[in-house]
């Protein structure tokens, strides 16, 4: 078996896994913010935010940088002297920032401290999928 082509499939399914915990965890944030009255709801959110992001978003977003390196380094390119793998990479970057926002955020609802409206997270949600179209156009068209 190819092992460049491997590890590409290993890092497509990495980001997809990734991806899907990014857009879900807001989504429940939503609910968690609009349910702060009742505790049992909110402990079952705790829950579920707790096992979504140390059980699959956290390794998915691990996996997905360790393969995506991997596979530059099998490239043997320099990520500088290319366009669209810098631009990638920056999108990366922010993803990844998001990611830690959303981290920060769990730890806010954990500790009964959250300080944004289910509006916000509504709207907070879009960020990955603008990200994730982006990503996708430019690894696709590989601009110069």
């Amino acid at each position: 078996m190819d092992l460049y082509l491997t590890v590409k499939a290993i890092h497509i399914i990495s980001i997809i896994a990734w991806m899907a915990g990014l857009l879900y965890l807001p989504r429940i944030f939503v609910y968690h913010a609009e349910n702060l009255q009742n505790d049992k709801i909110c402990e079952t959110f705790k829950i579920m935010e707790k096992r979504l992001m140390f059980y699959i978003m956290n390794p998915a977003m691990l996996s997905s940088w360790f393969f995506g390196l991997w596979l530059v380094h099998l490239q043997e390119i320099n990520i500088l002297d290319i366009l669209w793998i810098k631009l990638k990479f920056a999108l990366v970057v922010i993803l990844t920032i998001y990611h830690f926002f959303l981290f920060k955020c769990l730890k806010n609802f954990n500790e009964n401290m959250n300080n944004y409206s289910s509006k916000f997270y509504r709207v907070i949600n879009e960020i990955p999928t603008l990200l994730l179209i982006f990503i996708v156009f430019i690894v696709v068209f590989k601009p110069l």
